[in-house]
């Protein structure tokens, strides 16, 4: 990450914001970039940094706790409370980060006013002077809000998590913003933005077209085969008639094989003047002929070989359906009102890595056999929700026990969302926050599910919301 200092940074945890991007160290073999240190996206509000990076950009914003921690509970739309104890702010904000996020979202309006289409947009929060623990509740892991004290670890899991655009940008697309978001930085070399992880090309070029299959079938239409069948007319009419050489101006005429195709039938033949049509003049008018018979024997053979594709498409068996959509359980009667649509599943063995808050450290502490996640869209009552499902497997039930009642627990942290974290939700992006949660344990795994409205807000005890998570607890979540 290659990093440019613009002005002097507003917060006291502005040096650890510096220091942190500074050790992810230049190029892209960690984490490439261009940070911009105290850019004003919004005039006169400048910021710790704003980092363009190929699949992304971050607002890194400082905000300064009156002294250190160890354990910060830090919601974005509630009361912090930092080592148990609450954290005030002036009169009217909720929190210390109210301003902080007010500021954030100006930026993000300006990112997307100076260049649409900037990829996914995220804000961190760097508190301190020191913290060594934050915690976050699920719904705000899942938006595009970060907050925790800037080191090399927890900085490099925040750009990793909030920059996901399928694509990087390219070049010059860097070159755009980093002009709008800070006229006076100074000039940077191709090779340069290319170190760093951007494109040479703009991934909006029109190679679809070059890829086109039927510029390729085009040359082999049997349409010029016919003309194939004329070439022999001329041989058949080159030499000069053996029979009456006195008159050959006369026999030119049907030396030219293309009249022949558009004249009437043969029947108008005996109309001609020549008391007896000679050899050539026979070979002539056969050669429209098989010129067309040739070409009904090619058109005939195509359409046997399309029709012969189409029979055997048509006779192979339909692809099986695919898991984007569960029906629900025919066995629970509460499950048959309700439709759920797969958004994305999987499974790997990363289980700490995909969890938060105290269900994390107990993961850190006791490994799982394996994680399995599910994301769902379904409509209650008519009424659009997000779902989503973790199933953790143990050696042991003894562990599998014991992880249920530190995820039952409230505040305890949870699992965080497939979709979410793989940007595979289509259309607006759900908040888990207020979320209807269940549980089930079987043998030795887990299940955890949460479900939300979309779009919000949600409650915990909302009956509707309640009656899907029981309902997620039947659906099959294959990784």
């Amino acid at each position: 990450m290659r990093l440019v200092r613009l002005a002097q940074q507003p917060s006291r945890v502005a040096e650890d914001v510096r220091a942190a991007l500074a050790s992810l160290g230049r190029g892209s073999n960690v984490v490439g970039g261009v940070a911009l240190i105290g850019a004003s996206p919004v005039e006169g509000r400048p910021v710790e940094a704003v980092v363009v990076m190929p699949k992304g950009v971050l607002i890194v914003i400082g905000v300064d706790l009156p002294d250190p921690a160890l354990k910060l509970e830090a919601p974005l739309g509630g009361p912090w409370k930092a080592d148990g104890w609450p954290l005030v702010h002036g009169d009217t904000s909720i929190n210390p980060a109210t301003d902080a996020l007010s500021l954030s979202a100006a930026c993000t309006h300006k990112i997307a006013d100076v260049a649409p289409g900037a990829g996914p947009i995220g804000t961190i929060i760097a508190v301190g002077p020191y913290v060594e623990t934050v915690d976050q509740p699920a719904a705000d892991l899942a938006g595009s809000v970060r907050v925790l004290h800037p080191t090399a670890t927890t900085m490099l899991a925040a750009t990793v998590s909030l920059a996901t655009a399928p694509r990087p940008r390219s070049v010059q697309q860097a070159r755009d913003l980093i002009a709008a978001l800070a006229p006076d930085a100074p000039p940077m070399p191709e090779e340069m933005l290319l170190g760093e992880g951007f494109s040479a090309f703009s991934d909006d070029e029109p190679t679809v077209i070059r890829e086109n299959p039927l510029v390729a079938i085009a040359p082999t239409v049997p349409v010029q085969h016919p003309g194939k069948g004329k070439r022999p007319a001329k041989p058949a009419v080159s030499p000069p008639p053996p029979v009456k050489p006195a008159p050959p101006v006369q026999q030119a005429a049907p030396a030219k094989p293309v009249p022949p195709v558009r004249q009437p039938p043969p029947t108008a033949a005996p109309a001609e003047p020549a008391p007896k049509p000679s050899r050539q003049s026979k070979t002539v008018k056969w050669l429209p002929v098989a010129a067309i018979g040739l070409l009904i024997v090619l058109l005939v053979a195509a359409i046997s070989v399309a029709s012969g594709g189409d029979d055997t498409a048509s006779t192979q068996p339909p692809p099986p359906p695919t898991p984007a959509t569960s029906p629900p359980p025919p066995s629970s009667s509460a499950v048959e009102n309700i439709q759920f649509t797969s958004r994305a599943s999987a499974a790997d063995q990363k289980c700490a890595s995909h969890a938060y808050g105290d269900v994390q450290s107990s993961l850190q502490q006791t490994s799982c056999s394996a994680v399995k996640r599910a994301s769902f869209a379904s409509s209650i009552d008519g009424r659009a929700a997000a779902v989503t499902i973790a199933v953790v497997e143990f050696p042991n039930t003894e562990q599998a026990n014991a992880f249920k009642a530190i995820a039952d627990t409230p505040g305890g942290g949870g699992i965080l969302d497939l979709a979410t974290e793989t940007n595979q939700w289509q259309g607006e992006v759900p908040v888990f926050e207020g979320a209807a949660y269940q549980s089930s344990l079987d043998g030795k795994s887990v299940r955890l599910i949460q479900v939300v409205w979309l779009p919000g807000p949600s409650t915990p005890d909302d009956p509707g919301l309640v009656r899907g998570a029981k309902a997620a607890l039947e659906l099959p979540v294959n990784g």
